[in-house]
């Protein structure tokens, strides 16, 4: 599974750092290293949407809040 963040500046704003550090933690914690790759790029061109990630082709809004619950939905439902 691939798992693309953005780190572009308004996505930023809206806390793609937080969301990308609570996934990579659910990774670790998981044991998914080897199943997910996880990495973050530049604007995906969905500002409104914002936090951006993409798993497997299909972009998610996420936010700090929601990201225990979107990894819970979108990766680990799926692996």
């Amino acid at each position: 599974m691939k798992i693309t963040a953005c780190v572009g500046s308004s996505c930023h704003l809206k806390g793609s750092r937080q969301v990308i550090l609570k996934i990579q933690e659910l990774i670790r914690e998981n044991h998914l290293e080897d199943k997910v790759e996880f990495a973050g790029t530049f604007c995906m061109g969905k500002c409104q949407q914002g936090v951006c990630v993409d798993v497997d082709g299909v972009v998610h809004s996420v936010s700090p809040d929601t990201a225990a619950d979107f990894f819970q939905k979108e990766v680990l439902a799926k692996i």
